[in-house]
């Protein structure tokens, strides 16, 4: 990292940095230990509550908390609120895990247990760590971006193949189009099978169908 100056920080400017990422992930692996059953959803944060996949998201965060599993967001608005929102009206555990940004990003009302973060890339671990399933709705280049992390850890065998569900067709067909057209058929940069890896679904209760067949697991 560059200073304005055009210095490079100074040595013990970068300890100190590690010293906080260390921190950040110690004290985010310990907040996550006093739960179980956790499922993460992502998608949009700029998706308005009476969109209809607000409303699925919603639906799928009640679902889920009737049924005892722990729902995690990035705890933002969207999306993320509607999942939370689902999960607190059920009386359920919701969990927000949020980015420290001057701007735009705030906790939304509906999460119970919340921890931030400075650094995405930190953040994007936690997310991750425990979840026994994975639930994306339309989102931008971050659901995209944690999206394809999820399939990499996966197709790498980095982490257990777990549920990895996204919602709406209309919204994720063509992307599956493009990876099958493109990445498997024609420059045959991925295998046959990783296709495999994620589900396409319509509604709160298809998502809920798979991830009630998932198995409870511990990090990664």
């Amino acid at each position: 990292m560059i200073k304005k100056s055009g210095q490079p920080p100074k040595m013990s400017e970068i300890t100190w940095r590690i010293f906080r990422i260390m921190a950040e992930f110690v004290e985010g692996f310990q907040f996550l230990s006093q739960f179980n059953r956790e499922v993460t959803i992502f998608g949009s944060a700029r998706t308005p509550a009476d969109n209809h996949w607000y409303q699925e998201a919603r639906r799928l965060g009640m679902m889920l908390a009737k049924n005892n599993y722990v729902v995690v967001t990035g705890g933002g608005p969207g999306i993320m609120e509607a999942a939370n929102r689902g999960a607190y009206e059920a009386g359920g555990i919701s969990v927000g895990i949020n980015i420290q940004l001057p701007m735009e990003q705030r906790i939304n009302p509906y999460v119970t247990k919340a921890r931030g973060f400075y650094y995405f890339f930190t953040r994007k671990v936690i997310l991750a760590a425990s979840a026994q399933a994975y639930v994306y709705f339309p989102g931008g280049f971050g659901t995209m971006d944690e999206l394809f992390e999820i399939l990499t850890l996966i197709q790498t065998g980095k982490s257990e193949k777990i549920p990895v569900v996204l919602v709406g067709k209309e919204y994720w067909q063509g992307l599956k189009n493009w990876i099958v057209d493109r990445l498997r058929n024609e420059y045959q940069t991925i295998s046959p099978g990783d296709v495999d890896i994620f589900t396409i679904v319509d509604s709160a209760e298809e998502a809920f169908e798979i991830v009630k067949k998932s198995k409870e697991r511990n990090f990664f």
